[in-house]
């Protein structure tokens, strides 16, 4: 997948692809419908397929407090594209010149005038132009003014739930991450470097790697323990480890920052300046404050056991 910044970016060759476009935050089984429609309607006309997207999401440039925080980075997204066999990412710097374009400016500019495309498809929702004054149907009458086909699709359900951006989000900050990851497709993450922490899950026989975060504005889950999988970078690449997280503010030692700790399940790994990935799997419980080192020790116990069984390992000895 070649990745486009830009109009001077894009060379001939690259023009007259089929696209979807849209913001595709979590790429998500919806987008992925109309990613898939996209790829079988470039090879139905003999071009490339792509994907044309917005960066940052226009509500952090003209809302920032009522933004949305961010189901995946850019990086991720465009790993996640990579991986569904798309040709092209146009990625659309956000600026104001971009925003204040009318739909027929920026079709006439931006899809025909750099990107020449042969069709489009997007969701029935899909808004573009000034004050999103654009819609599908302004979309279809300049596709035929412009020589292009367009095609928006419904949004899909998934086991009676209506597959959004909008619901994953509400389902990961609920806690609800099972729920997230059929909507997705795949387990919500959050990433980072492993930094120093203060070695007091060590101190009481859970090592944990404490994660600086990665990413812009990344959307957390409700606090509390969880079963996830933790994907380590070292020179030959990614290797993933059973694990347990902790989120939250650790209410036992008087509360404080909001941190994510991960204890692996399979041994003690030297971790610090490593990346790391947080695959999160299912929701163990609630944070909740103990009133004795003991009594949260032997609930940390019972919280890796129930994680192990989550990840089908069996019991410690």
């Amino acid at each position: 997948m070649r990745v486009y910044r830009g109009p001077g970016d894009l060379p001939a060759e690259a023009r007259g692809a089929a696209v979807a476009i849209g913001n595709f935050d979590g790429v998500h089984r919806g987008h992925r419908a109309v990613i898939a429609r996209t790829r079988a309607l470039a090879e139905e006309l003999g071009v490339a397929s792509g994907v044309v997207t917005f960066e940052p999401h226009p509500r952090e440039l003209l809302d920032p407090e009522r933004a949305p925080p961010r189901l995946t980075s850019f990086a991720r997204k465009a790993e996640l594209l990579r991986a569904l066999g798309i040709d092209q990412l146009h990625v659309l710097r956000v600026r104001p010149q971009l925003l204040q374009l009318s739909p027929e400016a920026f079709v006439e500019r931006i899809l025909v005038g750099i990107l020449g495309v042969r069709a489009v498809v997007t969701g029935a929702d899909f808004r573009f132009g000034h004050r999103r004054t654009g819609d599908v149907a302004i979309l279809v009458a300049l596709g035929q003014r412009f020589g292009f086909a367009v095609e928006a699709m419904e949004k899909i359900a998934i086991e009676g739930i209506v597959c959004s951006s909008t619901r994953i989000r509400q389902a990961i900050a609920a806690g609800a991450v099972r729920e997230a990851a059929n909507l997705l497709g795949y387990a919500y993450e959050l990433s980072g470097g492993v930094v120093a922490g203060d070695r007091l899950g060590r101190s009481l026989g859970y090592p944990t790697a404490n994660l600086r975060l990665a990413g812009r504005r990344p959307l957390l889950p409700a606090d509390g323990i969880y079963a996830v999988r933790a994907g380590i970078r070292r020179s030959g690449g990614w290797s993933w480890h059973p694990a347990v997280a902790s989120l939250g503010v650790r209410p036992t030692f008087g509360g404080g920052e909001r941190r994510l700790e991960v204890h692996l399940l399979d041994g003690r790994h030297e971790l610090y300046g490593l990346r790391m990935r947080v695959a999160f799997l299912e929701r163990l419980r609630e944070e909740r404050r103990f009133d004795t080192l003991e009594a949260l020790v032997a609930e940390m116990a019972r919280d890796c056991a129930r994680a192990r069984e989550v990840h089908g390992l069996e019991p410690a000895p």
